[in-house]
Formats: C-alpha cells, sequence, structure tokens
C-alpha cells in the first residue's frame, strides 16, 4: 500500500530541490535599461547552482557554461558596435530576460560630495523635453557602503532612463559630463555614480595598492591576513555576544542601579562638554578604562512632525548603549562605526528628553570622539557624567567587530563599491575628490597616482581615460602671500597629469568662498567632457586652459612661457591686467605681482623684488577674482616654478580617531 504522506513529502522535497536549483543571478548592475560597454568583450557573469548549464544570449550571439563548484559562471560575448536597444537572456533552470539593453560608452563617476552633489541642489534645472525624451543616456547610483573585503556585487535601484526627476537626484557634475559628451557623439552614455561626501582618497584605494604604503600597512596587515568581511565578523560576534555581554560587558553599578532611569539621582554626578573630548583630556578619566555613563537632555526640534528623530552621536570609542527617556533605542560595537539611531516619536517629549549613553573604553582613548558639529546639537554642551564598571584592558576579553568608517577607512568603499565592477567593461573614470585630504596634500601626490595605476590594474583595461576636477576656490581670500594646503593639493592633483591618458579640468574660476560646494557643476561638468572629447574621443579640441611650460628671467621681469593656449591667452579684465600672480627672489618671500599679457607669455614683476626667482599663479585656497584664460574660455591652472618645501610636507595618514 501507497504511503501517500511518504509521497507527498518526497515530492515537496523534489520540489524545493528543483526551486533552489533554479536560481540563476545576475549581480545587481546588470538591470533593464543598462548600457554595456561597445567596441570590447563583453563579460557576463553571475551565480547558480554548482554544475548548473547556464546560456546567455546577446544579439544573435549564444554562449553556453556550467556553474562551478562554488556556484559563479561567466561567458565572454564578441564585441558589439553601439547600438541597441537588445534583450540580454541569461537562462538555466530559470531564466532572467534584461530589457532595454544599449551598448555604448560606460563612465565610473566617482569621488566625494561635490561628484555626489545632486542636480536638484544646484541652480541648473534640465528643462529641454526633447533631449530628455530622446539623449541614448542611462543613469545608476550605487548606494555605498563599507567592506573590509572585495564584495561581489553592489547595492543600487538600478539603470534609468531620462527624466526630470531621474536627473534631478542624480549627480550634477556627471550629468552635465554625460550630456556634452553625448551631445558631441553618436554614441549611448551610461554613467554609474559611485561617490560619498567628505571622504578620503584612501577609502577608494584597493588593501594591495594600500599595503604597498607603511602609514596604511599597519592597519590593513590583519584585516587582509583575516580575510574577514564586515558581514563574517558580524556573524561571528553574534555566536560568541549572548556570554561575552554577561561575563565581562554587561554589568557594573550603573547596570544595577538602573542609570539610564530618567528618575536617576545624580546630585554626584560630574559635568564635561562630552562630544570631540577624549578621555585623556580629562584629568578625572586619564587613566580611566571601562564603563562610564553619560547624560543630557534634548528638547525636540520647533515644528517637530516626523514619526522617528534621527539621534546621529557619531562615532564613540569602543562601545555604547543608549537610553532615551528610559528606554533603549541602540547599541554598537566598534570605535570607528558611526551611531546613528532612530526614536519613535511616540517616545518623545516635545521638550526635556533624557538621552543616556553608557561608553565603554577597552583601553587607549575613550569617549565620543567627533566633533559635534557633524552630529545633533544634542551633543553640544555640557554633560553629566558618572564611572561605572571599571576593567583591566589586559585582562579584557575584546571581541573582534567590524570598527570602519565610510569616511577615512582605508579601502573601505573601494571594496564595497568599486571591485564588484571591476568585472564590467568601461569607457573611463571621472573624479572630483580632495577636499578630505588637503592636510595631507603631500602625500596625496603619491596616493592619487597610486589610485589611478591601481583602478586600471584592477579592471585589466590598460591606460582607460582618467579624468579628474582640481579643486575649486574656497575660503577667504588671503590680504597678502602665505603657505596654502589647497594649493598644495592642486598641485599633487596635477602631478597625476604625468601619467599617461589622463586629463584634469580646472575649477580655480567658478568655487564658492563660503561653500565647499560651489552651485556651479555645469562648467565643471562640460570641461570634464573637453578632456573627455579629447582622450576617449580622439576629437581635436582645446580641453585644458594655459599650463605654465617653463620660466626665464629678464633684468626684474619674469617670463612665463604657456602651453595649451588653444587660440591665444586673453584677459577678462577690461584694462589688461592679470590677477593672481606672486613672485620671489632669493629671500622667499612673496609679494604681489604685476603682470600683462606679451604674446603667449606673461610677463611678471614687482618693484620689491629686484632679482626675481620663483613665480606663483592663483597659489591660495581661494586667489579670488582671476583674469587669465585662453580664448576657448578655459581658465590658466594654477602653478608655482619653486620646489620650496610645503606646509603638508611630512603630514601622513595616522592610525587612531577619525571622521
Amino acid at each position: 500500500m501507497i504511503n501517500l504522506r511518504k509521497v507527498i513529502c518526497l515530492c515537496f522535497a523534489m520540489l524545493v530541490c528543483a526551486v533552489m536549483r533554479a536560481e540563476v543571478k545576475l549581480p545587481a548592475v546588470f538591470g533593464d535599461n543598462m548600457v554595456l560597454q561597445r567596441d570590447q568583450p563583453l563579460k557576463i557573469w553571475g551565480w547558480a547552482s554548482a554544475g548548473e548549464a547556464v546560456t546567455v544570449q546577446l544579439n544573435g550571439q549564444r554562449l553556453s557554461t556550467k556553474a562551478d563548484k562554488n556556484g559563479d559562471w561567466w561567458v565572454k560575448l564578441d564585441p558589439l558596435s553601439a547600438g541597441g536597444p537588445y534583450q540580454l537572456r541569461v537562462s538555466g533552470q530559470n531564466e532572467l530576460v534584461i530589457k532595454n539593453v544599449l551598448i555604448g560608452d560606460v563612465w565610473i563617476c566617482s569621488g566625494q560630495s561635490n561628484m555626489e552633489w545632486e542636480v536638484s541642489k544646484t541652480n541648473f534645472s534640465e528643462s529641454d523635453t526633447a533631449f530628455i525624451n530622446s539623449a541614448p543616456i542611462r543613469l545608476m547610483k550605487v548606494w555605498v557602503e563599507t567592506d573590509y573585503m572585495p564584495r561581489s556585487d553592489i547595492t543600487t535601484d538600478g539603470w534609468h532612463q531620462l527624466s526630470k526627476e531621474q536627473i534631478d537626484r542624480f549627480s550634477a557634475v556627471a550629468y552635465h559630463f554625460g550630456k556634452q559628451v553625448s551631445l558631441n557623439t553618436d554614441v549611448p552614455i551610461g554613467l554609474i555614480s559611485d561617490n560619498l561626501g567628505a571622504t578620503a582618497v584612501e577609502t577608494w584605494m584597493s588593501n594591495e595598492a594600500l599595503m604597498e604604503f607603511p602609514q596604511y600597512k599597519e592597519e590593513l596587515a590583519p584585516i587582509v591576513k583575516a580575510e574577514k568581511h564586515v558581514q563574517t565578523l558580524n556573524k561571528e560576534f553574534e555566536e560568541i555576544k549572548d556570554q561575552w555581554f554577561k561575563e565581562y560587558y554587561f554589568k557594573g553599578p550603573g547596570i544595577e542601579g538602573e542609570w539610564f532611569k530618567p528618575d536617576t539621582d545624580v546630585s554626584g554626578w560630574e559635568t564635561i562638554e562630552a562630544s570631540g573630548n577624549t578621555w585623556e583630556n580629562e584629568e578625572a578619566l586619564k587613566s580611566y578604562d571601562g564603563a562610564v555613563w553619560f547624560r543630557t537632555t534634548f528638547d525636540l526640534p520647533e515644528g517637530f512632525y516626523d514619526e522617528q528623530f534621527m539621534l546621529n552621536l557619531l562615532q564613540i570609542d569602543d562601545y555604547d548603549m543608549t537610553w532615551v527617556n528610559g528606554q533603549k533605542v541602540g547599541e554598537t560595537y566598534g570605535k570607528h562605526n558611526h551611531r546613528t539611531y532612530f526614536v519613535p516619536k511616540s517616545l518623545l517629549k516635545p521638550k526635556g528628553n533624557v538621552l543616556v549613553v553608557r561608553v565603554f573604553d577597552a583601553g587607549g582613548i575613550g569617549g565620543f570622539t567627533t566633533s559635534p558639529f557633524w552630529g545633533n546639537t544634542v551633543l553640544w554642551g555640557k554633560w553629566q557624567y558618572k564611572k561605572g564598571l571599571p576593567i583591566n584592558p589586559d585582562e579584557f576579553k575584546e571581541p573582534n567587530v567590524p570598527s570602519i568608517t565610510p569616511f577615512s577607512s582605508p579601502a573601505s568603499l573601494y571594496n564595497a563599491n568599486i571591485a564588484p565592477l571591476t568585472d564590467l567593461r568601461i569607457k573611463g573614470a571621472i573624479w572630483y575628490q580632495g577636499e578630505s585630504n588637503v592636510d595631507r596634500a603631500y602625500e596625496y601626490r603619491a596616493l592619487f597616482s597610486a589610485l589611478i595605476k591601481d583602478w586600471r590594474r584592477q579592471w585589466g583595461q590598460g591606460d582607460f581615460p582618467f579624468i579628474f576636477v582640481q579643486l575649486a576656490n574656497h575660503l577667504a581670500e588671503v590680504d597678502s602671500p602665505q603657505a596654502s594646503n589647497w594649493a598644495e593639493l592642486r598641485e599633487a592633483q596635477a602631478m597625476a597629469l604625468q601619467l599617461p591618458n589622463t586629463g584634469m579640468a580646472t575649477a580655480i574660476d567658478i568655487g564658492e568662498a563660503h561653500d565647499i560646494h560651489p552651485k556651479n557643476k555645469e562648467d565643471v561638468g562640460k570641461r570634464l567632457a573637453l578632456n573627455a572629447l579629447k582622450l576617449a574621443y580622439g576629437q581635436n579640441v582645446v580641453a585644458s586652459g594655459p599650463m605654465f611650460a617653463s620660466i626665464s628671467v629678464e633684468e626684474n621681469k619674469a617670463i612665463i612661457n604657456y602651453k595649451s593656449v588653444g587660440g591665444g591667452l586673453v584677459t577678462k579684465d577690461k584694462y589688461g591686467y592679470v590677477r593672481g600672480f606672486q613672485i620671489a627672489g632669493e629671500d622667499k618671500k612673496f609679494y604681489w605681482a604685476k603682470a600683462k599679457i606679451v604674446g603667449n607669455t606673461v610677463e611678471v614683476y614687482a618693484d620689491e623684488v629686484k632679482n626675481p626667482i620663483a613665480v606663483r599663479y592663483a597659489w591660495s585656497s581661494n586667489p579670488g577674482a582671476l583674469d587669465l584664460y585662453n580664448s576657448e574660455g578655459l581658465p590658466a591652472v594654477p602653478f608655482r616654478t619653486d620646489n620650496w618645501p610645503g606646509i603638508t610636507k611630512d603630514k601622513v595618514f595616522l592610525p587612531g580617531p577619525r571622521f
């Protein structure tokens, strides 16, 4: 007699196995409306069950393969010319169909906030509906994450066709770049916006590249040796957390006395400016390790109507537990991790909310390590504090937890957001970053060139075009010539032009003194596009403003010779003046100089300098109004003729607390 129950169970098991085997997957970069790189072999890859047969079809090409023992598979299709739209079909036990695929040029658009800055935050609004409806431009934004090791996939909401909404929420620099390239070529353009504000250059470099630098090797060596992703470390911590929590961490007088309660007697507590002030700055805490309880009160912003209040406590060394009005709202482990807790509106009062944070230091510095400037106003001012559980750091069992910040943890952004894209064929990259490295400008000389070489090596596409923005003018003008870390960073950027197939868009004339995010992103994008048209598309265009070529001295005048003058040197000043020059003699003291255009040279002199030996141009964080351009309207590039040591010469990355 047939056992019906066993038959049903067997059928169900077979169905589950079939479903499990059926799941052929593609990386998130593959999706409807995408652009694939023209004129290069097309690698299509993904995942399936081990040994599963996978077939890929595109525009008449059909290739089959099998997933390896790890479930990985890939095929390489023959190059295709620009065109489309096509369908990309990937089939195993199931079938995936990627629709509306164009073959064109894919550009990676990366850097920090001035690349991230959205069109909607500028003074530009795309009003050309015909362009929106017809231009073959596709947009993808990567949702930035962090990791210790290279990931296999990104997080994104996919590729989008042009629309007013999609343009407004996309990188302004990248959009204007793509628009100009599209208008001047007959090629579909795919733009991948992969950037994050306030990030240092080393976050966008690979572990391998940074291990070549001694200042990064100390921090990265254990990470590289462990070969563990953030997700793996979190999983391992969860497995031991309960026992560790009870045995080492969650105890002491503060826990026993429930100091997190609003009615706790705090009459004996001390006061401290907690945020941005490590314990080592306080005599009472200088040699203390263990738990310290901090308490303050805050009011809700006037007119607050959201369902949640975002409590941004920034970074805390090493661990924290946080309560609002006696209710626990979050906990975080790892000194570099940023604490952002969302407090339900139902838990809050209009005024007098009690915030309690138990900070636990396992050795070294402790406390709220980030400037309160970056977080809630809740962080400002005096807090009350009291010591809780003291520990001996030599005996304390410290768990191995992720401790990572997207803004400065070396390689963290490369691993999560760039590495997964390196199998995708691209045309090139545009880059706008440097503000976060101005205090280490000399170090940037080596780092930036290493990043370009690193990306080219990781993509394995030779010297693909790499085009970058030289930092805009920013901060107040100065009364007299002086040293400038911003000027030194611009110099470090320009040095990368020694690498093949690189281009630079100078923004020295379109910044804003009091806003590090100048609104004019259109000209930045256009200047990047000029470089692309020259380097990547072979067009005969002038892509740069006048660049220093050589210096000679005639009596008390320095004669500056230029290259990239295009149709000739011009000044925008109606009287023919040329501002922005400094000149120095053997005493190395610089004076503002007078200057005039003579043909394709500029004569520079100052009454105070009889025997000039050095000239600088636009050598300032913000040199003010400038006049010198080529006839194509591109500004002269900042430079100096001397090589005297700058103010950032010996400053390099240091392990320790950081934003």
